[in-house]
């Protein structure tokens, strides 16, 4: 790792999740309650603010800026995973910083055994409550009776519905509860998640959007990951660089972009997004 992006890689030393290495939860009064759905709220920040925020955020340490998550937001703020290898190096170090860190997944009823077996793995690691969202099952029941149980292969606009109401619905109902939430995005899997800042404010879900690994690479994660031992997805080894739904997502090939095997059969490579992570700009 060069010097200019010492402040921006992963941390050497991570604490273990061995017993007795815990560190000590901040003294925080929301961390023992989940909080209720939230009314209608402004940004906290004001855009000079925001800005400034990410001006000191932008060269400090993955810890750094969880701890600053944690200081600001407390048990309002959960991690939103897929429980892909980022997500894993990500949920690591928030756990070293925070041990009643909050977990979300979506579970879409289709993802990989492989997905749902590292759920259980996660769960017994950091002894975490993995709070599973799930979409509403008469929605879905009415969209597969009328369209089919694959009729997302027939055109981006019936994957994009059925990535709405599998994914993008349980995630606003979930974010409607969190004044903040930490995501494993990464500048460098390019399209609109290229230009993402370190703290964002989502207008879409009225909180703001946390991407703690933004400057990481895809090599760091892996050799984050590995060094510190973390359950991670076994499909990562079979070619799966990113992961989804199990008729979403095939292997990829040597020399292909790492979002490649992310609905495939689209034409369009910068159309890689089911929804969940387009963030609206603020108004002036």
């Amino acid at each position: 790792t060069s010097n200019n992006q010492a402040s921006q890689c992963p941390p050497n030393v991570i604490l273990s999740p061995a017993e007795g290495s815990r560190p000590t939860t901040h003294n925080n009064p929301a961390n023992n309650t989940h909080p209720q759905k939230r009314s209608h709220v402004t940004p906290r920040f004001s855009q000079p603010q925001l800005a400034a925020i990410n001006e000191k955020l932008e060269t400090a340490t993955t810890e750094e800026i969880l701890q600053w998550t944690n200081d600001t937001f407390g048990n309002t703020a959960a991690q939103m995973s897929s429980f892909g290898l980022e997500d894993q190096a990500l949920f690591h170090i928030y756990w070293s910083v925070n041990p009643k860190a909050r977990l979300m997944t979506l579970d879409t009823l289709r993802l990989p055994t492989e997905t749902y077996s590292l759920f259980d793995q996660t769960k017994l690691r950091y002894n975490v409550e993995v709070e599973i969202q799930y979409p509403d099952m008469e929605a879905v029941g009415k969209m597969v009776k009328e369209k089919g149980n694959n009729f997302f292969y027939q055109g981006r606009a019936n994957r994009e519905f059925c990535c709405g109401i599998r994914k993008v619905a349980p995630l606003g109902r979930a974010l409607a509860t969190l004044d903040a939430w930490v995501t494993g995005l990464r500048r460098d899997q390019g399209m609109e998640r290229g230009s993402i800042d370190i703290v964002e404010w989502d207008a879409a879900h009225n909180n703001y959007k946390v991407n703690p690994l933004a400057n990481w690479t895809f090599e760091q994660v892996q050799e984050f990951v590995k060094e510190n031992e973390i359950p991670y997805n076994e499909l990562h080894d079979k070619g799966y660089p990113s992961l989804g739904c199990a008729p979403c997502t095939r292997a990829i090939k040597p020399g292909e972009d790492i979002r490649a095997g992310r609905w495939w059969w689209e034409g369009d490579p910068n159309a890689k997004e089911c929804g969940i992570h387009i963030v609206h700009p603020l108004k002036t």
